[in-house]
C-alpha cells in the first residue's frame, strides 16, 4: 500500500514540475547553473573560453568563495548568429540556468537582453561594449568591462590633443558600429570636432566592397580616419588602404580596441600584416600591473597548450576581464545567498499565449531570485586581475582607462594613457589617481608617434580632394569701390586689395589650392555681404572672399580668417570752414568754462584778502582801496604779475595752488587758439552718431553693407530713415543735396570705403568717432582647416610687410586728406578742469578754517 502512494506521490510531483507552478531548490545547494554564450572561433571567443575555464576551476576549487557550492558550467557556441544565441538562451532557462555569461558581440546582446529582462536572469558580458547596451532599456545586462563610450572620448581627446578637427569614420554597419561612431560623434562635439564623413561596411563585407569605399574616403578632405570594426575585416581594411596608398605619409588611422587584441592575440603577426598596419593608432583597455594578474599570466602558455593546432595564443585583456567576471559572478552569487537569496524558478506566465504553435515554451522557467542576483552583482566589490572591480552609478566600472598605442616596426610601443580621470598623460592612471585631477591643454601630453608613411611628423590632418574638383569662392560682384575687388570685364578674372591679399596669402601655404572664383551679386547693386556668407553653409560656396566685414551675427555661420584690414563703422557729413570774426580769442573755452574761471579769480582773491587784511597793510584802507587792490591782485596773478606781499603762511598755501590752476589753464588756452588760428577748422551741424540718433534726418548707407542692420537692431534707428546708396557718387550727390532736399544728413560705412571716399572730396569729412571696431576677412565652412591656414599666412604677410605695401598699391591717395575737427571739439569744457577747481576750493576752505 505504501509503495501505492509512493508512487503516487511521484507521479503528483512530475505533474507540478511539467506545469510550472514552482521549483524550488534549497538554500546554499551543491551545484548551481550558470550558462556561457560563446564563438569559440572567434579571436575572443578562444581566448574567454579558456579563461572562463580556468576562473570556473579556481572558484570551485576555492571552498571560501562559495562555502562549498560549486558552479556548473554550460558553454554554448553561438558562433555569431543572433538566432542561435536566443535557441540558447531559451535552452538555459529550460535548465533552471540563474545566470548567463556573454554573449560575445553587441548585435547578439541586444537581442539576448530582451530575453534575460523577461526571464529576469542577468546577462554579464565582458565584450559587448556597444554604449546603448544601457540599464534603462536593459536592466538585466551587465557590462563587465569598459564601455566603448569611453573609449570614443578617448579617441575624441587624441583627435583634439592634435589640433585636428574633422574625421572620417569607416564603421561596420550593425548595432556595434552605429551606435559606437553616434557616440565618437558626441565626444568629437564636445571638443568643437566632427565628423565629416560616415562610411558603413556591410557586416560581411567583401574586399571588392572595402575597396569601393576606401577610394570614396580617399577623395573625402579629412586625412583622420577613425576604424571601427572586427578584427577580421578590420586588417582587410588596412590591407586594401595600404594597396591605394592611404598608408603613406599624411593620413592618420586611428583603429579602436580590436586592433590592440589581434596584436596581443596572434603576435607576432607575419611581415606582411605588420607593413600594412604600420603608424596606426589603436587602444587598449588598460589593467593595471598587480600580483594577481602575473600570476594570471605565467599560467596562460599552460592553459593554452595543445588547444589550437597553430600552437599557443595570447592572452588580450577581453580574457582577462573574462576571468573576472566569473569570479565576480561568483562573489555575487554569495551575496546572494547571504542577503536570504533562495534559487527557484517559475514557469514563463506567457507560454500560454503561444500555444498549440508548437514552440514549447512549457520548459522556459523565470528566475524568481533575478532582481536580488542583480542588485548583488553591483553591490560587488573586489580586486582581480583587471585591478579593482566596482560599479558606478550608471553600472560601468569604476576608473575607466585605455593605453594609446603606436605599431611600429615589427611590433607596437604604448605611447601613454587616456583615464577618464585626467585625459591623455604619459604617466600612468595608478600615479595620475593620486594626485588632483587636471584635464588642461598643457597637462595633455603623449609620447612622439611614427605615422603612415614612417614620419614623425605630425600630420595636418586634411588635404584638397582628388576628385578633380575646385573651391568654389564667392567673390561679390562690386558696382563702386573697384580698388578693394571688381572683375575685369569680358574675363572670369579679378583684381583688388582684397583679391591681391588673398593671392598673397595663398602662395605661403606649403601645398596648392585649386580654386575657381565666381561673382556673386546681379552687377546692378552692390551684393550682402551677410547672404554671401550664408551661401557657404548651403553648400554652393566653399569660401567667400572681399570687402567682408566680421560681424557677431556672420561668425555663428562660418569660420573667418584673421583680419587683414582693420575697420569699423563711422560717420561722413557735409563740412564747411569756419570764418573767424574779432571774438575769436574767447573760442577756445566754452561759456561755462569762462564764468567759472571768473568766479574763481574774484573767490581766490577774496579768500587772500580775508587772510591779509588783519596784519598785512597792502590789503588795508579805505573800502574802495581794499576792493581795487583785491581785484588787482586776483587778476593780476594770471600774468604772475602781482606784487603784493603775502604774510600768512595759509595765503600763501592758496596762492601756490591758485597759480598751479592758472599756469594749466593758461597753457591749455594757448595751445588751444593757436590750433584754432594756425590749422583749418570744420564745422558741421552732425557732431557723431549721438547726433544722428537723436534728429529724424534721413541717413546714408552703403547698398549690402552690414551698416544697416547694426544700425536698425542696434541702435534702434527706424528703418524709413535709411537710404541705400551704391556709389561714391551717390555718397557726394545725397550729402550735396542735404535732408531737406532728398538727400542725407550722413552717410554710415566702414572706414576703409569712407577713407578712399574721402581722398578726392574734401568738402565732406569723418564726424564724431569710430563707433564700432571690426576688420575684414575671408570667409571659410566652420571648422575647415584652410581658414587656419590662411590667418597664420595673413599674419606672415604682416609681419614682412607685404600687407602694407598691397595697402599703399591700392588705396593710397594724396589728393585729400581727412579731418574730422568741428568747432566744438577744439573749444575746451569745464568737464576737462574740474578736478583743478576743486582742489583750489578745498585749499581756500582749509586755509580759511
Amino acid at each position: 500500500m505504501n509503495k501505492v502512494w509512493l508512487l503516487v506521490l511521484v507521479v503528483f510531483c512530475h505533474e507540478i514540475f511539467s506545469n510550472g507552478v514552482v521549483t524550488n531548490i534549497s538554500t546554499r545547494p551543491g551545484v548551481i547553473n550558470v550558462g556561457a554564450i560563446l564563438s569559440y572561433n572567434s579571436l575572443i571567443g578562444k581566448v574567454a573560453k579558456v579563461a572562463i575555464e580556468a576562473a570556473i576551476e579556481d572558484v570551485n576549487s576555492d571552498p571560501t568563495v562559495l562555502a562549498g557550492t560549486k558552479i556548473n558550467l554550460t558553454m554554448q557556441d553561438s558562433n555569431y548568429s543572433r538566432f542561435l544565441g536566443i535557441v540558447q538562451t531559451l535552452q538555459f532557462m529550460g535548465k533552471d540556468t540563474m545566470a548567463i555569461i556573454g554573449p560575445l558581440n553587441s548585435v547578439t546582446a541586444h537581442v539576448i537582453s530582451q530575453i534575460a529582462d523577461e526571464l529576469q536572469v542577468p546577462l554579464l558580458s565582458y565584450s559587448a561594449t556597444d554604449p546603448t547596451l544601457s540599464s534603462l532599456q536593459f536592466p538585466f545586462f551587465v557590462r563587465t568591462s569598459q564601455s566603448d563610450l569611453f573609449q570614443m572620448v578617448a579617441i575624441a581627446e587624441i583627435v583634439d590633443h592634435y589640433g585636428w578637427k574633422v574625421v572620417t569614420a569607416v564603421y561596420v554597419d550593425d548595432d556595434h558600429g552605429r551606435n559606437g561612431i553616434v557616440a565618437l560623434g558626441d565626444a568629437l562635439a564636445e571638443k568643437r570636432c566632427k565628423i565629416s564623413y560616415k562610411v558603413p561596411m556591410p557586416p560581411k563585407a567583401t574586399q571588392d566592397d572595402i575597396t569601393d569605399i576606401l577610394v570614396k574616403v580617399a577623395l573625402m578632405e579629412s586625412r583622420i580616419i577613425v576604424l571601427h570594426t572586427y578584427d577580421g575585416p578590420g586588417l582587410v581594411v588596412l590591407n586594401v588602404a595600404k594597396y591605394l596608398g592611404m598608408m603613406d605619409s599624411g593620413f592618420v588611422w586611428i583603429a579602436t580596441n580590436w586592433l590592440s587584441t589581434i596584436l596581443d592575440t596572434d603576435s607576432p603577426l607575419a611581415s606582411n600584416v605588420m607593413d600594412d598596419i604600420e603608424g596606426v593608432i589603436t587602444l587598449r583597455m588598460y589593467t593595471p600591473d598587480s600580483k594577481l594578474k602575473r600570476k594570471f599570466v605565467s599560467r596562460w602558455s599552460n592553459l593554452t597548450s595543445g588547444r589550437n593546432a597553430n600552437g599557443s595564443f595570447g592572452l588580450n585583456s577581453y580574457g582577462l576581464y573574462a576571468y573576472d567576471t566569473v569570479w565576480l559572478l561568483a562573489h555575487a552569487i554569495d551575496l546572494f545567498f547571504n542577503h536570504g537569496g533562495d534559487i527557484s524558478f517559475s514557469n514563463y506566465i506567457r507560454s500560454s499565449e503561444l500555444q498549440g504553435e508548437s514552440l514549447n515554451l512549457d520548459a522556459v522557467n523565470i528566475f524568481n531570485g533575478g532582481n536580488l542576483l542583480l542588485k548583488s552583482i553591483l553591490q560587488v566589490n573586489m580586486t582581480g586581475v583587471t585591478g579593482p572591480i566596482e560599479f558606478t552609478s550608471d553600472r560601468n566600472f569604476i576608473n575607466p582607462a585605455f593605453e594609446v598605442i603606436n605599431v611600429i616596426g615589427t611590433g607596437f610601443r604604448r605611447v601613454g594613457y587616456w583615464t577618464n580621470y585626467s585625459g591623455l598623460s604619459v604617466l600612468s592612471p595608478e600615479v595620475l589617481y593620486t594626485k588632483p585631477t587636471n584635464r588642461s591643454s598643457a597637462n595633455q601630453r603623449l609620447y612622439s608617434v611614427i605615422w603612415p608613411g614612417q614620419t614623425t611628423q605630425q600630420p595636418r590632418g586634411w588635404a584638397f580632394p582628388k576628385n578633380g574638383r575646385q573651391l568654389r569662392i564667392g567673390v561679390p560682384n562690386r558696382i563702386s569701390y573697384y580698388e578693394f575687388v571688381s572683375q575685369v570685364k569680358g574675363t572670369d578674372m579679378f583684381n583688388g586689395y582684397c583679391i591681391d591679399v588673398f593671392t598673397a596669402a595663398l602662395n605661403l601655404l606649403s601645398y596648392a589650392v585649386p580654386y575657381k572664383l565666381i561673382p556673386f551679386g546681379d552687377g546692378l547693386n552692390n551684393p550682402s555681404g551677410t547672404e554671401l556668407v550664408r551661401l557657404i553653409t548651403t553648400g554652393v560656396f566653399d569660401a567667400a572672399i572681399g570687402d567682408i566685414a566680421i560681424t557677431t551675427d556672420r561668425t555663428r555661420m562660418v569660420d573667418f580668417t584673421q583680419p587683414y584690414i582693420e575697420s569699423g563703422l563711422v560717420v561722413v557729413a557735409s563740412v564747411k570752414e569756419l570764418n573767424y570774426n574779432a571774438s575769436v580769442f574767447l573760442r577756445p573755452f566754452t561759456p561755462i568754462m569762462w564764468i567759472v574761471t571768473t568766479i574763481f579769480f574774484f573767490f581766490v582773491g577774496a579768500v587772500i584778502w580775508f587772510l591779509e587784511r588783519r596784519n598785512n597793510t597792502e590789503f588795508q584802507g579805505s573800502t574802495k582801496r581794499q576792493f581795487a587792490t583785491t581785484l588787482w591782485f586776483s587778476f593780476s596773478t594770471l600774468f604772475y604779475a602781482h606784487k603784493e606781499k603775502i604774510n600768512n603762511n595759509p595765503s600763501r598755501f592758496v596762492l601756490l595752488v591758485w597759480l598751479f590752476v592758472v599756469l594749466i589753464i593758461n597753457s591749455s588756452y594757448i595751445a588751444s587758439l593757436t590750433s584754432i588760428l594756425t590749422v583749418q577748422q570744420l564745422s558741421s551741424p552732425i557732431k557723431g552718431i549721438e547726433t544722428l540718433i537723436n534728429n529724424k534726418d534721413p541717413i546714408g548707407y552703403q547698398q549690402g553693407s552690414y551698416a544697416r542692420n547694426y544700425l536698425v537692431e542696434e541702435l534702434g534707428i527706424q528703418e524709413s530713415r535709411l537710404v541705400p546708396l551704391n556709389s561714391a557718387e551717390d555718397y557726394a550727390k545725397a550729402l550735396k543735396e542735404g535732408p531737406h532736399k532728398g538727400g542725407v544728413a550722413a552717410v554710415v560705412d566702414d572706414r576703409a570705403y569712407v577713407e578712399l571716399f574721402l581722398s578726392t572730396r574734401c568738402e565732406f569729412s569723418i564726424v564724431g568717432q569710430e563707433f564700432t571696431k571690426a576688420g575684414w576677412g575671408f570667409a571659410f565652412p566652420q571648422d575647415s582647416p584652410l581658414a587656419i591656414d590662411m590667418s597664420t599666412a595673413i599674419l606672415r604677410l604682416s609681419e614682412k610687410g607685404d600687407l602694407q605695401r598691397i595697402h599703399d598699391k591700392w588705396l593710397m591717395r594724396s589728393a585729400c586728406t581727412t579731418q574730422g575737427t568741428t568747432s566744438e571739439v577744439d573749444r575746451l569744457p569745464l568737464k576737462s578742469f574740474w578736478i583743478l577747481f576743486v582742489l583750489c576750493g578745498l585749499a581756500c576752505l582749509l586755509a580759511l578754517l
